[in-house]
Protein backbone atom coordinates (compact mmCIF):
# COMPACT_ATOMS: atom_id res chain seq x y z
CA UNK A 1 0.00 0.00 0.00
CA UNK A 2 1.30 3.13 -1.01
CA UNK A 3 1.36 6.28 1.93
CA UNK A 4 1.40 9.64 1.85
CA UNK A 5 4.96 10.41 2.33
CA UNK A 6 5.88 8.12 0.03
CA UNK A 7 3.96 9.75 -3.29
CA UNK A 8 4.85 13.45 -4.80
CA UNK A 9 1.53 15.40 -5.77
CA UNK A 10 2.96 17.88 -7.74
CA UNK A 11 1.27 18.94 -10.76
CA UNK A 12 -1.39 15.87 -9.92
CA UNK A 13 -5.01 16.48 -9.20
CA UNK A 14 -5.97 14.41 -6.33
CA UNK A 15 -9.38 12.93 -5.97
CA UNK A 16 -9.72 12.36 -2.08
CA UNK A 17 -12.60 10.61 -0.64
CA UNK A 18 -12.85 11.66 2.60
CA UNK A 19 -15.61 11.86 5.50
CA UNK A 20 -17.32 14.96 5.68
CA UNK A 21 -20.65 13.25 7.57
CA UNK A 22 -20.66 15.42 10.58
CA UNK A 23 -23.66 16.62 12.59
CA UNK A 24 -25.25 19.43 11.64
CA UNK A 25 -28.27 21.40 14.01
CA UNK A 26 -31.01 23.00 12.41
CA UNK A 27 -29.44 25.66 11.00
CA UNK A 28 -27.27 23.91 9.31
CA UNK A 29 -24.15 24.81 11.86
CA UNK A 30 -21.45 21.87 12.28
CA UNK A 31 -21.93 20.58 15.65
CA UNK A 32 -18.36 18.28 15.68
CA UNK A 33 -15.91 19.30 13.63
CA UNK A 34 -13.88 16.22 14.17
CA UNK A 35 -14.02 14.44 11.22
CA UNK A 36 -13.33 17.79 9.10
CA UNK A 37 -10.16 18.65 11.45
CA UNK A 38 -8.59 14.89 10.65
CA UNK A 39 -8.80 15.30 7.09
CA UNK A 40 -6.65 18.80 7.07
CA UNK A 41 -3.57 17.36 7.28
CA UNK A 42 -3.66 15.07 4.30
CA UNK A 43 -5.22 18.04 2.19
CA UNK A 44 -2.68 20.30 3.20
CA UNK A 45 0.40 17.65 2.23
CA UNK A 46 -1.00 17.39 -1.44
CA UNK A 47 -1.33 21.24 -1.90
CA UNK A 48 2.18 21.61 -0.67
CA UNK A 49 3.59 19.33 -2.73
CA UNK A 50 2.34 21.15 -5.31
CA UNK A 51 -0.79 19.41 -6.23
CA UNK A 52 -4.97 20.09 -6.46
CA UNK A 53 -7.26 18.49 -4.42
CA UNK A 54 -10.89 17.38 -5.38
CA UNK A 55 -12.74 16.21 -2.14
CA UNK A 56 -15.91 13.58 -2.59
CA UNK A 57 -18.12 12.69 0.52
CA UNK A 58 -21.57 11.51 1.74
CA UNK A 59 -23.31 13.58 4.42
CA UNK A 60 -26.13 12.04 6.06
CA UNK A 61 -28.68 9.31 4.10
CA UNK A 62 -30.38 11.02 1.83
CA UNK A 63 -33.76 9.10 0.48
CA UNK A 64 -34.61 10.58 -2.83
CA UNK A 65 -32.24 12.70 -4.45
CA UNK A 66 -30.87 16.21 -3.40
CA UNK A 67 -31.84 17.70 -0.05
CA UNK A 68 -30.78 20.91 1.35
CA UNK A 69 -30.47 19.57 4.44
CA UNK A 70 -27.82 17.11 3.29
CA UNK A 71 -25.81 19.35 1.23
CA UNK A 72 -22.03 19.70 1.38
CA UNK A 73 -22.18 23.26 0.74
CA UNK A 74 -22.94 23.55 4.65
CA UNK A 75 -19.08 22.72 5.22
CA UNK A 76 -17.74 25.31 2.79
CA UNK A 77 -17.00 28.34 5.13
CA UNK A 78 -15.43 26.02 7.83
CA UNK A 79 -12.85 24.12 5.30
CA UNK A 80 -11.96 27.73 3.70
CA UNK A 81 -11.34 28.97 6.99
CA UNK A 82 -9.09 25.76 8.00
CA UNK A 83 -7.31 25.94 5.02
CA UNK A 84 -6.32 28.99 4.34
CA UNK A 85 -7.96 29.00 0.88
CA UNK A 86 -11.07 29.69 -0.85
CA UNK A 87 -12.43 26.29 -1.56
CA UNK A 88 -14.61 25.65 -4.84
CA UNK A 89 -17.97 23.84 -4.44
CA UNK A 90 -19.67 21.98 -7.31
CA UNK A 91 -23.43 21.44 -6.57
CA UNK A 92 -23.40 18.29 -8.50
CA UNK A 93 -20.75 14.98 -8.11
CA UNK A 94 -20.93 14.20 -11.62
CA UNK A 95 -22.43 17.12 -13.56
CA UNK A 96 -20.59 18.61 -16.49
CA UNK A 97 -20.01 21.55 -14.54
CA UNK A 98 -18.60 19.97 -11.91
CA UNK A 99 -16.24 17.77 -14.31
CA UNK A 100 -15.03 21.42 -15.75
CA UNK A 101 -14.09 22.50 -12.43
CA UNK A 102 -11.81 19.61 -11.55
CA UNK A 103 -10.28 20.09 -15.15
CA UNK A 104 -9.53 23.38 -14.48
CA UNK A 105 -8.27 23.21 -11.17
CA UNK A 106 -4.76 24.69 -10.71
CA UNK A 107 -2.21 22.97 -8.60
CA UNK A 108 -2.94 24.51 -4.80
CA UNK A 109 -6.28 24.43 -5.70
CA UNK A 110 -9.51 22.88 -3.75
CA UNK A 111 -12.35 21.91 -5.40
CA UNK A 112 -15.57 19.81 -3.02
CA UNK A 113 -17.94 17.67 -5.07
CA UNK A 114 -21.76 17.89 -3.78
CA UNK A 115 -22.75 14.82 -1.67
CA UNK A 116 -22.62 11.68 -3.11
CA UNK A 117 -25.42 9.79 -2.24
CA UNK A 118 -27.53 12.07 -3.92
CA UNK A 119 -27.06 9.14 -6.27
CA UNK A 120 -28.47 6.02 -5.21
CA UNK A 121 -25.28 4.42 -7.61
CA UNK A 122 -22.88 5.07 -5.27
CA UNK A 123 -23.82 2.52 -2.22
CA UNK A 124 -25.03 0.51 -4.79
CA UNK A 125 -20.95 0.54 -5.95
CA UNK A 126 -22.16 1.32 -9.35
CA UNK A 127 -19.02 0.75 -11.54
CA UNK A 128 -20.13 3.37 -14.75
CA UNK A 129 -21.23 5.91 -11.66
CA UNK A 130 -17.32 4.78 -10.60
CA UNK A 131 -15.98 5.29 -13.69
CA UNK A 132 -17.34 8.48 -13.68
CA UNK A 133 -15.92 10.20 -10.53
CA UNK A 134 -12.47 8.92 -11.56
CA UNK A 135 -12.68 11.22 -14.60
CA UNK A 136 -12.12 14.22 -11.72
CA UNK A 137 -8.27 13.16 -10.67
CA UNK A 138 -5.39 11.88 -11.61
CA UNK A 139 -4.60 10.23 -8.19
CA UNK A 140 -7.21 8.79 -6.03
CA UNK A 141 -6.66 8.75 -1.88
CA UNK A 142 -8.60 7.17 0.56
CA UNK A 143 -8.55 9.09 4.10
CA UNK A 144 -12.19 8.00 4.83
CA UNK A 145 -11.65 5.05 7.24
CA UNK A 146 -15.35 5.50 8.30
CA UNK A 147 -16.83 4.34 5.09
CA UNK A 148 -14.03 1.49 4.39
CA UNK A 149 -16.30 -1.47 5.16
CA UNK A 150 -18.73 -0.18 2.53
CA UNK A 151 -17.70 -1.69 -0.66
CA UNK A 152 -19.13 1.14 -2.34
CA UNK A 153 -18.37 3.27 -5.72
CA UNK A 154 -16.27 6.45 -4.09
CA UNK A 155 -14.74 3.83 -1.19
CA UNK A 156 -13.82 0.83 -3.64
CA UNK A 157 -15.09 0.70 -7.06
CA UNK A 158 -13.88 4.05 -8.12
CA UNK A 159 -10.13 2.69 -7.40
CA UNK A 160 -10.09 0.36 -10.45
CA UNK A 161 -10.34 2.99 -12.87
CA UNK A 162 -7.51 4.73 -11.49
CA UNK A 163 -3.68 3.63 -11.96
CA UNK A 164 -2.30 5.61 -8.58
CA UNK A 165 -3.74 4.81 -5.30
CA UNK A 166 -2.92 6.14 -2.33
CA UNK A 167 -3.38 6.22 1.58
CA UNK A 168 -3.70 9.16 3.38
CA UNK A 169 -3.16 9.74 6.83
CA UNK A 170 -6.35 8.99 8.51
CA UNK A 171 -6.64 5.82 7.03
CA UNK A 172 -3.13 4.96 8.08
CA UNK A 173 -3.35 6.45 11.34
CA UNK A 174 -6.46 4.72 11.66
CA UNK A 175 -4.97 1.07 10.72
CA UNK A 176 -1.58 1.66 12.54
CA UNK A 177 -3.29 2.06 15.96
CA UNK A 178 -5.83 -0.81 15.75
CA UNK A 179 -2.94 -2.70 14.43
CA UNK A 180 -1.34 -1.83 17.67
CA UNK A 181 -4.15 -2.95 19.97
CA UNK A 182 -4.53 -6.04 18.36
CA UNK A 183 -1.11 -7.58 17.78
CA UNK A 184 1.49 -5.32 20.32
CA UNK A 185 -0.44 -4.89 23.27
CA UNK A 186 1.22 -3.93 26.49
CA UNK A 187 -0.25 -5.88 28.98
CA UNK A 188 -2.58 -5.77 31.43
CA UNK A 189 -4.69 -5.44 28.43
CA UNK A 190 -8.23 -4.28 28.64
CA UNK A 191 -11.08 -4.15 26.60
CA UNK A 192 -14.30 -2.12 27.72
CA UNK A 193 -17.51 -3.11 25.71
CA UNK A 194 -20.68 -0.89 25.82
CA UNK A 195 -23.91 -0.37 23.74
CA UNK A 196 -27.15 -1.65 23.77
CA UNK A 197 -26.75 -5.29 22.29
CA UNK A 198 -24.29 -8.27 22.31
CA UNK A 199 -25.01 -8.84 18.88
CA UNK A 200 -23.36 -5.75 17.65
CA UNK A 201 -20.17 -6.97 19.28
CA UNK A 202 -20.51 -10.88 19.46
CA UNK A 203 -17.54 -11.36 17.34
CA UNK A 204 -14.80 -8.73 18.79
CA UNK A 205 -15.56 -10.31 22.41
CA UNK A 206 -14.79 -13.33 21.43
CA UNK A 207 -11.73 -12.18 19.15
CA UNK A 208 -10.42 -10.27 22.48
CA UNK A 209 -10.52 -12.99 24.29
CA UNK A 210 -7.72 -14.18 22.86
CA UNK A 211 -5.56 -10.91 23.82
CA UNK A 212 -6.68 -9.47 26.86
CA UNK A 213 -6.45 -9.79 30.65
CA UNK A 214 -9.75 -7.54 31.42
CA UNK A 215 -12.55 -7.24 29.68
CA UNK A 216 -15.74 -5.31 31.23
CA UNK A 217 -18.68 -5.05 29.69
CA UNK A 218 -21.29 -2.35 30.32
CA UNK A 219 -24.64 -0.63 29.41
CA UNK A 220 -27.75 -2.27 28.16
CA UNK A 221 -25.91 -5.28 26.93
CA UNK A 222 -24.75 -6.57 30.40
CA UNK A 223 -28.31 -7.21 31.38
CA UNK A 224 -28.61 -10.37 28.98
CA UNK A 225 -25.66 -11.39 30.95
CA UNK A 226 -27.20 -10.59 34.46
CA UNK A 227 -30.61 -12.44 33.12
CA UNK A 228 -28.71 -15.71 31.86
CA UNK A 229 -27.44 -16.14 34.88
CA UNK A 230 -30.56 -16.13 36.65
CA UNK A 231 -30.84 -12.29 38.01
CA UNK A 232 -34.01 -10.66 37.65
CA UNK A 233 -33.82 -7.35 35.65
CA UNK A 234 -36.86 -6.11 35.72
CA UNK A 235 -37.26 -4.21 32.19
CA UNK A 236 -33.88 -3.47 31.32
CA UNK A 237 -33.13 -4.05 27.69
CA UNK A 238 -32.52 -7.82 27.57
CA UNK A 239 -31.72 -10.12 24.48
CA UNK A 240 -34.02 -13.09 24.68
CA UNK A 241 -32.38 -14.73 21.71
CA UNK A 242 -28.71 -14.33 23.26
CA UNK A 243 -28.82 -15.76 26.92
CA UNK A 244 -26.46 -18.91 26.39
CA UNK A 245 -24.45 -16.82 23.70
CA UNK A 246 -23.80 -14.88 27.37
CA UNK A 247 -23.58 -18.00 28.94
CA UNK A 248 -20.99 -19.12 26.57
CA UNK A 249 -19.06 -16.10 26.33
CA UNK A 250 -18.45 -16.16 31.00
CA UNK A 251 -17.49 -19.95 30.37
CA UNK A 252 -14.82 -19.15 27.21
CA UNK A 253 -13.48 -16.19 29.28
CA UNK A 254 -12.63 -18.68 32.05
CA UNK A 255 -11.31 -20.99 30.56
CA UNK A 256 -9.28 -18.49 29.04
CA UNK A 257 -8.06 -16.61 31.79
CA UNK A 258 -9.48 -13.23 31.16
CA UNK A 259 -10.91 -11.45 33.83
CA UNK A 260 -14.74 -10.78 33.25
CA UNK A 261 -16.30 -7.35 35.18
CA UNK A 262 -19.82 -7.05 35.12
CA UNK A 263 -21.62 -4.10 37.07
CA UNK A 264 -23.04 -4.98 39.94
CA UNK A 265 -24.65 -2.33 40.76
CA UNK A 266 -26.66 0.04 38.45
CA UNK A 267 -28.52 3.49 38.43
CA UNK A 268 -32.11 2.56 38.08
CA UNK A 269 -35.39 4.23 36.06
CA UNK A 270 -39.14 3.64 36.32
CA UNK A 271 -38.96 5.47 32.93
CA UNK A 272 -37.05 6.02 30.07
CA UNK A 273 -36.57 9.62 30.63
CA UNK A 274 -34.11 11.93 31.89
CA UNK A 275 -36.73 13.02 34.22
CA UNK A 276 -37.78 9.39 35.98
CA UNK A 277 -37.28 8.81 39.39
CA UNK A 278 -34.36 7.24 40.26
CA UNK A 279 -32.50 4.64 42.62
CA UNK A 280 -29.35 2.04 42.75
CA UNK A 281 -30.13 -1.80 42.72
CA UNK A 282 -28.04 -4.72 42.52
CA UNK A 283 -27.78 -6.17 39.10
CA UNK A 284 -29.29 -9.55 40.20
CA UNK A 285 -32.41 -7.83 41.86
CA UNK A 286 -33.86 -4.59 39.78
CA UNK A 287 -37.88 -4.34 40.57
CA UNK A 288 -40.15 -4.99 38.73
CA UNK A 289 -41.61 -2.32 36.36
CA UNK A 290 -37.92 -0.91 36.84
CA UNK A 291 -35.14 -0.39 34.27
CA UNK A 292 -31.36 0.00 34.40
CA UNK A 293 -30.11 3.23 31.86
CA UNK A 294 -26.66 3.42 33.77
CA UNK A 295 -23.57 1.30 35.72
CA UNK A 296 -24.12 2.32 39.61
CA UNK A 297 -21.39 3.42 42.39
CA UNK A 298 -19.96 0.44 43.24
CA UNK A 299 -19.71 -0.83 39.25
CA UNK A 300 -18.02 2.46 38.71
CA UNK A 301 -15.60 1.89 41.31
CA UNK A 302 -14.53 -1.13 40.32
CA UNK A 303 -14.15 -0.55 37.07
CA UNK A 304 -12.35 2.62 37.22
CA UNK A 305 -9.68 0.33 39.33
CA UNK A 306 -9.31 -1.64 36.40
CA UNK A 307 -8.88 0.70 33.86
CA UNK A 308 -6.43 3.01 35.96
CA UNK A 309 -4.14 -0.25 36.47
CA UNK A 310 -3.98 -1.04 32.80
CA UNK A 311 -1.55 -0.41 30.77
CA UNK A 312 -3.29 -0.71 27.26
CA UNK A 313 -7.08 -0.03 27.27
CA UNK A 314 -9.61 0.00 23.92
CA UNK A 315 -12.72 1.29 24.48
CA UNK A 316 -16.20 1.03 22.29
CA UNK A 317 -19.66 1.73 23.29
CA UNK A 318 -21.04 3.70 26.48
CA UNK A 319 -21.48 2.46 30.13
CA UNK A 320 -25.39 4.18 30.04
CA UNK A 321 -27.56 6.32 28.31
CA UNK A 322 -25.33 9.30 29.01
CA UNK A 323 -27.15 11.24 26.13
CA UNK A 324 -29.53 11.90 29.26
CA UNK A 325 -27.06 13.79 32.13
CA UNK A 326 -29.21 11.78 34.57
CA UNK A 327 -27.29 8.78 32.92
CA UNK A 328 -24.00 9.98 31.70
CA UNK A 329 -22.12 9.30 35.18
CA UNK A 330 -20.40 6.10 34.98
CA UNK A 331 -19.19 7.16 30.77
CA UNK A 332 -17.76 9.90 32.49
CA UNK A 333 -16.21 8.38 34.90
CA UNK A 334 -14.69 5.00 33.21
CA UNK A 335 -13.49 8.07 30.44
CA UNK A 336 -12.16 10.02 33.73
CA UNK A 337 -10.07 6.59 34.35
CA UNK A 338 -9.02 6.50 30.95
CA UNK A 339 -7.28 9.53 30.78
CA UNK A 340 -5.48 8.60 33.90
CA UNK A 341 -4.28 5.87 32.63
CA UNK A 342 -2.92 7.64 29.16
CA UNK A 343 -1.34 10.06 31.65
CA UNK A 344 0.42 7.33 33.32
CA UNK A 345 1.95 5.73 30.27
CA UNK A 346 -1.09 3.34 28.88
CA UNK A 347 -2.00 3.42 25.13
CA UNK A 348 -5.35 4.07 25.01
CA UNK A 349 -7.89 3.55 21.65
CA UNK A 350 -11.40 4.81 21.61
CA UNK A 351 -13.22 3.01 18.77
CA UNK A 352 -15.20 5.61 17.23
CA UNK A 353 -19.37 6.45 17.33
CA UNK A 354 -20.89 6.99 21.21
CA UNK A 355 -17.75 6.25 22.96
CA UNK A 356 -15.90 9.12 20.77
CA UNK A 357 -18.36 11.43 20.51
CA UNK A 358 -18.35 10.82 24.67
CA UNK A 359 -14.86 11.51 25.07
CA UNK A 360 -14.87 14.67 22.38
CA UNK A 361 -17.83 16.20 24.34
CA UNK A 362 -16.07 15.86 27.34
CA UNK A 363 -12.90 17.72 26.07
CA UNK A 364 -11.15 14.53 26.10
CA UNK A 365 -9.43 13.96 22.94
CA UNK A 366 -6.46 14.93 23.27
CA UNK A 367 -5.88 13.37 26.44
CA UNK A 368 -6.06 10.19 25.37
CA UNK A 369 -3.51 7.92 22.81
CA UNK A 370 -6.38 7.94 19.67
CA UNK A 371 -9.65 8.33 18.78
CA UNK A 372 -10.97 6.44 15.76
CA UNK A 373 -13.25 7.88 13.56
CA UNK A 374 -14.95 5.12 12.09
CA UNK A 375 -16.74 3.48 14.40
CA UNK A 376 -18.39 0.49 12.37
CA UNK A 377 -14.85 0.40 10.05
CA UNK A 378 -12.83 -0.47 13.43
CA UNK A 379 -15.30 -2.94 14.94
CA UNK A 380 -14.88 -4.75 11.45
CA UNK A 381 -11.16 -4.89 11.34
CA UNK A 382 -10.70 -5.80 15.06
CA UNK A 383 -13.01 -8.92 14.31
CA UNK A 384 -10.83 -10.15 11.49
CA UNK A 385 -12.68 -8.86 8.12
CA UNK A 386 -11.20 -7.58 5.12
CA UNK A 387 -12.47 -3.81 4.54
CA UNK A 388 -13.34 -3.51 1.25
CA UNK A 389 -12.00 0.14 1.05
CA UNK A 390 -8.18 -0.46 2.46
CA UNK A 391 -8.30 -3.95 -0.31
CA UNK A 392 -9.14 -1.71 -3.23
CA UNK A 393 -5.73 0.68 -2.15
CA UNK A 394 -3.33 -2.44 -2.24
Amino acid sequence: MITLDQYNFQGKRALIRVDFNVPLDKSNNITDDNRLRAAIPTINKILKDGGSVILMSHLGRPKEGPEDKFSLKHVVAYLSEALGTKVQFADDCIGDAAFKMSADLQPGGVLLLENLRFYKQEEKGDAEFSQKLAKHGDVYVNDAFGTAHRAHASTTIVANYMKDKVCGYVMQAELDNAQKVLENATKPFTAIMGGAKISDKILIIERLLDTVDHLIIGGGMSYTFFKAMGGHIGKSLVEEDKLSLAKELIQKAKEKGVELHLPIDSIIADNFSNDANTKVANNHSIPDGWMGLDIGPEATAIFSKVVESSKTILWNGPMGVFEMEKFANGTKKIADAVVKATGNGAFSLIGGGDSAAAVNTLGYGDKVSYVSTGGGALLEFMEGKELPGVKALQ
